[in-house]
C-alpha cells in the first residue's frame, strides 16, 4: 500500500490475538492496536475528526491560528495534521511534560509554549487566542467530533470480527473512545457489550470520589463532558496494581509496547471475561497509545516490579 499522506494512515488499525493472556478462556480475546497510527495513539483519529469538521463549517483556512492546551497524546496528533494540512499551530504544555515531548514538537512545527502547571496553561491559551486576528480551538474535551471519530473505530471492529464480537472493552480517557464505539453499536448492534475502564482508586463514572493513582493516559477526576453513559453496558474498576500486572504481561507475554491504559483495558477484558464462562465468542479490548510515551515515568519501575510475578 502506498498512502498518499500521512493522514490516509490514520484509522483501519488491526487487531492481534492475545493468545498467551488468553489461554485459560473458551473466548478468544483481540486487542485493538491504535498504536499503529501514524503518532501511535488513537487521538491522531480525534485531531483528524475536528480539524477536518472545523474546515466544514469555514473555521480553518491558511490563515487561522490553532491553539491547544494540553499535556497528552492530543499535542502530536494536532502537529502531524496542521503538518500535513499546512496550519500554524501553537500548543502550550505545563512545565512537568518531558523536555523531549518539547523538543519533538516544536521539529514538527508547532509553536510551544510552557507555563506552569496545566491551569497556567489554560489561562496562557486564552490570552494567545486574543492575539491573532483568527483562531481556532480544538478543545478536545469537549468537541463532539472527537466522539464522532471513534464510531469509524466501532465499524471497524464490526468488519474485522465478521461481527462475531461479544464485547468491547475501553479505557476511559476524554470519553471520545467509550461514546463514539458505544453510540455506533447501540445504534447498529445493541447487543454487543460496550464496557468502560476506570481507575479503581477513582470511580468517578459510577459516582465515587476521585482519588490518587497512576494509570497514565486515563481516569481524570472528574467524568468528562464526553462520556456518555446511556451507550455503555458496564463500568469496571481496575486497580494500579492490575492494570500494571496486565501491561507486564502484554509486554513479556505477548511482545506488545503498548501504553498503561492499554494494560488497564486488558486486565477488565480478562475480568469481564471471567463473568461469561461458558461464552466462545470473542472480546476486544483497546489499546489506545504506546509505552514509548512513558519512559521518563514511573512507569517501567511499575512494570518490572510486577514482571517477577510472570511465568517465562
Amino acid at each position: 500500500m502506498i498512502a498518499q499522506n500521512s493522514l490516509n494512515l490514520i484509522g483501519n488499525t488491526p487487531l492481534v490475538a492475545l493468545n498467551s493472556l488468553a489461554r485459560h478462556l473458551r473466548m478468544p480475546l483481540y486487542l485493538k492496536l491504535e498504536t499503529a497510527n501514524p503518532t501511535h495513539s488513537d487521538t491522531d483519529r480525534v485531531a483528524l475528526a475536528i480539524i477536518e469538521s472545523a474546515e466544514r463549517q469555514g473555521l480553518v483556512d491558511l490563515d487561522t491560528v490553532i491553539i491547544e492546551p494540553t499535556a497528552g497524546n492530543i499535542a502530536f496528533s494536532l502537529a502531524m495534521v496542521c503538518a500535513a494540512r499546512g496550519y500554524r499551530l501553537v500548543l502550550v504544555l505545563p512545565d512537568w511534560v518531558p523536555e523531549w515531548r518539547i523538543r519533538l514538537l516544536r521539529a514538527m512545527g508547532a509553536d510551544v509554549h510552557v507555563t506552569h502547571g496545566m491551569n497556567n496553561a489554560f489561562a496562557r491559551a486564552d490570552e494567545l487566542a486574543n492575539a491573532y486576528p483568527k483562531v481556532f480551538r480544538p478543545r478536545q474535551f469537549a468537541n463532539a467530533a472527537a466522539a464522532e471519530a471513534h464510531q469509524q473505530t466501532a465499524q471497524e471492529i464490526w468488519r474485522d470480527t465478521d461481527g462475531a464480537v461479544q464485547a468491547v472493552v475501553i479505557p476511559v480517557t476524554t470519553g471520545a473512545a467509550c461514546t463514539g464505539i458505544g453510540t455506533w453499536f447501540k445504534h447498529h448492534q445493541p447487543h454487543v457489550r460496550v464496557i468502560a475502564v476506570q481507575p479503581a482508586e477513582s470511580p468517578v463514572l459510577t459516582g465515587g470520589k476521585p482519588g490518587n493513582h497512576h494509570i497514565y493516559g486515563m481516569g481524570a477526576p472528574f467524568v468528562p463532558t464526553l462520556y456518555n453513559d446511556d451507550v455503555i453496558d458496564h463500568v469496571i474498576d481496575i486497580s494500579t496494581s492490575e492494570a500494571y500486572e496486565a501491561l507486564a504481561r502484554l509486554l513479556r507475554m505477548e511482545g506488545l509496547l503498548v501504553g498503561p491504559s492499554s494494560g488497564a483495558a486488558v486486565a477488565g477484558a480478562l475480568k469481564f471475561a471471567q463473568t461469561m464462562a461458558t461464552e466462545t465468542t470473542p472480546i476486544v479490548a483497546l489499546a489506545l497509545d504506546s509505552i514509548e510515551r512513558y519512559v521518563q515515568t514511573d512507569v517501567m519501575q511499575r512494570v518490572l516490579n510486577s514482571t517477577p510475578m510472570l511465568p517465562r
